[in-house]
């Protein structure tokens, strides 16, 4: 146990001698260029709930290198249980704009058909599972199917996040509990960035950090820097390996900062101080490792504007795409819920069936409620 923050890059973007995770350097680029389309996204999707074309939206701005890094540590076969402030990891394994922004909008084409609320995303796809609002339960969803791949004895290894608010919930209990006692390959990834809505941390626990808490479970625990995407990395990925030997979970503390409100419903300045977000500011992942692709001479003019002007464009693409697309028709209401629908389900539809077919109000059924 340790609560010394890892850190690998210094303000300026360099590399302490010897720390640094040996990743080639197509790959360095490729994780700048995931934290850059996941500002986009977010400044995207915040500006268009703003328009009134979606209904809500959540940012992650600041935190993009604790997630990217986090989840870049992983396997493709694993598995994701997330809280809802990593949309990045959609983009590292190769969702497209389209189909995260069909969630937005809650189009046919989401993979919720309109039931979820917009960035509580779901892609089986991308062994990401459903985010729910509930704040904790992927807590000890992850714990509960760590559990099962370690009976039937393969190496999948699964990652769930919260934020510092998250650890006061029962499911933070329950969830690295279970996990610790039955050795469950899970890795959990605290973020704390400083506030649970208008909550500061100091608030929230008396404990020296968040980290220190896994010393009570019988797992370790580590203080990392949030803001450094390849410190989060290199933790990350010494718990995966950890996990994947049989060594059980991991809690894994990552110090960053909610550079956003919590979410489009939400007003930060009423409550944060000017002066800590402009520090926090200075700080910014993404400006931080943009220094660290020049020193090692991987950055120039052309690449920024690869990375900016080329996700704003595809963003900007597929925003028009699900635009123009149709909603979720009336009758999906039905589906997905009973293998075999009950009687009065079955009675319900034909109901709304006879509305849509007279023009009545049932035609509107299906337009996204928020």
């Amino acid at each position: 146990m340790s609560l010394e923050l890892v850190s690998i890059l210094d303000p300026s973007g360099k590399a302490q001698r010897g720390k640094a995770p040996n990743l080639p350097d197509e790959e360095l680029r490729k994780l700048y260029r995931l934290m850059v389309q996941t500002r986009v996204m977010d400044d995207r999707g915040l500006a268009l709930q703003r328009q009134g074309r979606i209904g809500f939206y959540l940012q992650s701005t600041g935190q993009e290198a604790s997630h990217i890094g986090a989840a870049y540590a992983l396997a493709d076969s694993d598995w994701l249980f997330p809280a809802y402030r990593q949309p990045g990891i959609l983009l590292l394994r190769g969702v497209p704009f389209e189909d995260i922004v069909a969630e937005w909008y809650g189009k046919a084409a989401d993979t919720s058909k309109g039931r979820q609320m917009p960035v509580h995303y779901s892609f089986r796809r991308a062994n990401f599972v459903s985010i729910s609002s509930p704040i904790g339960t992927q807590l000890s969803q992850a714990a509960g199917a760590g559990m099962a791949a370690r009976i039937r004895g393969d190496d999948t290894v699964f990652m769930t996040f919260c934020g510092d608010g998250g650890t006061s919930s029962n499911d933070f209990h329950c969830g690295l509990n279970f996990a610790a006692v039955y050795k469950a390959p899970v890795v959990f990834v605290v973020e704390n960035n400083g506030y649970a809505i208008s909550v500061p941390s100091a608030h929230q626990t008396a404990s020296e950090s968040m980290a220190i808490k896994a010393d009570a479970y019988g797992m370790p625990g580590v203080r990392v820097d949030g803001n450094d995407v390849l410190a989060v990395y290199r933790v990350c990925k010494e718990a995966v390996d950890r996990a994947r030997k049989g060594d059980g979970p991991t809690l894994v503390e990552s110090v960053t900062h909610r550079m956003a409100s919590h979410s489009s419903s939400d007003d930060a300045a009423r409550y944060r101080d000017a002066e800590e977000y402009e520090a926090w500011k200075k700080k910014d992942p993404i400006h931080r490792f943009q220094q660290h692709l020049k020193h090692k001479k991987l950055w120039d003019e052309a690449f920024e504007s690869e990375c900016w002007e080329g996700a704003k464009a595809a963003l900007g693409e597929a925003i028009k795409q699900v635009e123009a697309g149709p909603d979720p028709a009336p009758e999906t209401m039905f589906e997905d819920v009973y293998m075999n629908p009950t009687r009065q389900l079955r009675e319900q539809k034909a109901e709304l069936d006879d509305l849509i077919a007279k023009g009545g109000t049932g035609a509107e059924v299906g337009h996204f409620p928020l």
